[in-house]
């Protein structure tokens, strides 16, 4: 089995890639991860398997060599998120507050609006 380096992971796609040391890269999908891995890092080690696939190489089982201590990744700067925070809580109080004391959901738009920064400020808040 060929040892390689992921060159990159996206575990909300689940897929990346990873260098195959005289080859093409290899697709990595997140159904050939091991049990209990739900991503890889750009960098990490593994061992795979794989084969010919319609747009080339893919992992068929990855083994993971080691595992990389992962460096907080924060990509706003704290006054920006600040920002963010004070326009949700606005937005809150004065359109989804309102709608749901009045016995309504708010409208459809006004909810993934507050839905988004809200992923937002949990994934920075989380990084």
């Amino acid at each position: 089995m060929p040892v390689g380096k992921v060159k990159w992971y996206d575990a909300d796609k689940g897929f990346g890639f990873a260098s195959n040391p005289g080859e093409d890269d290899v697709f990595i999908g997140k159904n050939v991860l091991p049990e209990g891995v739900d991503e890889l890092v750009p960098g990490q080690r593994i061992e795979f398997d794989f084969a010919a696939g319609r747009r080339g190489p893919q992992a068929l089982r990855v083994k993971v060599l080691e595992t990389p201590k992962r460096r907080p990744v924060h990509r706003r700067k704290p006054e920006e998120l600040g920002s963010m925070l004070a326009d949700v809580m606005t937005m809150i109080e004065t359109q989804i507050q309102p709608a749901l004391t009045g016995g309504r959901y708010p409208d459809r738009k006004e909810s993934r609006q507050v839905a988004e920064i809200l992923r937002a400020v949990a994934k920075e808040l989380d990084a």
